[in-house]
């Protein structure tokens, strides 16, 4: 005889009473916790952040944020993504306590053990919910995959290896040169 474990399914009203000392997130009504990111991952979040922001701000473009930061989709979606940025015309979305609704921009970079929430849980519920372009960041092999968003799924813009400049289809004129990143 099997027994079967019932899960919980979480909401929104459940994940804001969770201790803040954790990082978690809340995928399909499923409540998951992030532990801290490594020193490697750290370095290579400030470095894109940093130029991120620069390009943003010399641009007047919007804004950018990084983790620990929510985006609410909807009462059972809840990411942190590692940077994100939301354009000066959708400014609205960003409320008191967190972003309310699909960024522009989403950069995830992928740890050992967020590969698999950030290459496939992640990347289909920003294509549900409308993020237009979606950074995967693999430190492993120092490459940049950039997904487009077309017809509620994401399609590979193009793959970034470490001796080229990365260039995004939304942020018209961004370069990255990906030496300076890796």
């Amino acid at each position: 005889m099997t027994s079967v474990i019932e899960k919980k399914k979480y909401t929104y009203e459940d994940y804001v009473k969770i201790s803040e000392d954790k990082r978690y997130e809340l995928i399909d009504g499923e409540l998951l916790m992030t532990p801290s990111p490594i020193t490697r991952h750290q370095r290579i979040s400030r470095k894109i952040e940093f130029m991120l922001e620069k390009f943003i701000v010399e641009n007047n473009l919007g804004e950018v944020f990084d983790a620990p930061y929510d985006v609410y989709l909807d009462e059972t979606n809840v990411v942190q993504p590692d940077i994100l940025f939301v354009s000066k015309d959708r400014l609205n979305i960003i409320g008191e306590k967190n972003i309310q609704g699909a960024p522009d921009l989403v950069i995830e970079i992928v740890s050992e053990n967020s590969a698999y929430r950030d290459i496939v849980l992640k990347k289909g519920l920003y294509a549900r919910f409308g993020v237009k372009e979606y950074w995967i960041v693999i430190p492993e092999t120092e490459e940049i995959e950039i997904y487009i968003l077309e017809e509620n799924h994401y399609q590979i813009f193009k793959a970034f290896m470490k001796n080229e400049s990365l260039k995004s289809p939304i942020l018209k004129g961004l370069k990255m040169e990906l030496k300076n990143i890796f």
